[in-house]
């Protein structure tokens, strides 16, 4: 009575993990030459690697990651003018942790919202949290929070995101409301948490495709500023993996 009592006190209190594995000691005869303290530490042990693992779902839940990506899983092989030192040095997140940016420029198909996605997925590993959206989906959420009244609260959840990864950057020409929105975000962001950025328009042309020079002078700052540069080259990786071309090559046309 007194084991079951306790079991469903570990229940109440949420330590659901802790419970199941008191309930294996219990059942088991391999736990009783332990000490109270052995036993006793790996049921605070399985807790506690419980609630990390919840916690980690859900920051990756949270991140919205347009690919399961992972740094294991990136291509070095292909020449892309991808340093393998420096993506483990960014793997490490002591990035994130010091504020600093990272911006990723190259041609379509050379990887960039890949790359992106892993190191956001390794931001969520190491117990930051990271959100992943497209640029024209963010313009677009902005002005719909304006209308409704919810642009401070979507301001401030950018605002509090550790790692925020901007894809298709200035993919389009700004209208005016969509400058100073930009402008908001990196300026609330700015040295307080870090803002990765990919696009295939290099970096020299941005404040033209931004628009206004106070602004673009603004935002451009604010991002390149204490930032990490990353230049893919080369041509599109789908181009090469096409089963298509593949077989064009197989067969000698193309």
């Amino acid at each position: 009575m007194l084991n079951q009592a306790t079991l469903d006190k570990m229940q109440a209190m949420k330590m659901s993990a802790m419970a199941e594995a008191f309930q294996k000691q219990l059942e088991s005869t391999q736990f009783a030459e332990l000490s109270f303290e052995e036993r006793l530490g790996m049921l605070i042990d399985n807790e506690w690697t419980a609630r990390e693992q919840r916690k980690l779902s859900r920051r990756l839940k949270g991140a919205k990651l347009r690919y399961p990506a992972s740094l294991e899983d990136i291509d070095f092989k292909t020449p892309r003018g991808l340093d393998r030192q420096v993506i483990l040095s960014l793997g490490s997140c002591a990035w994130i942790g010091e504020h600093h940016n990272l911006v990723i420029t190259g041609p379509t198909g050379t990887g960039k919202t890949f790359l992106a996605c892993s190191l956001a997925e390794r931001a969520c590993r190491s117990g930051f949290s990271a959100h992943y959206l497209r640029a024209p989906r963010l313009l677009q959420d902005l002005a719909v929070a304006r209308a409704d009244g919810s642009y401070g609260r979507l301001l401030l959840k950018l605002a509090k995101t550790d790692l925020l990864a901007i894809d298709d950057w200035l993919i389009a020409g700004l209208k005016d409301p969509e400058r100073r929105d930009l402008l908001e975000i990196v300026e609330d962001r700015a040295e307080r948490s870090s803002t990765l950025i990919a696009t295939q328009l290099p970096v020299t042309a941005w404040h033209e495709a931004i628009g206004e020079p106070t602004l673009a002078d603004a935002i451009c700052d604010r991002l390149i500023h204490r930032a990490h540069r990353i230049e893919l080259k080369g041509t599109s990786l789908r181009e090469r993996r096409s089963p298509v071309r593949r077989k064009g090559k197989k067969t000698g046309s193309g």
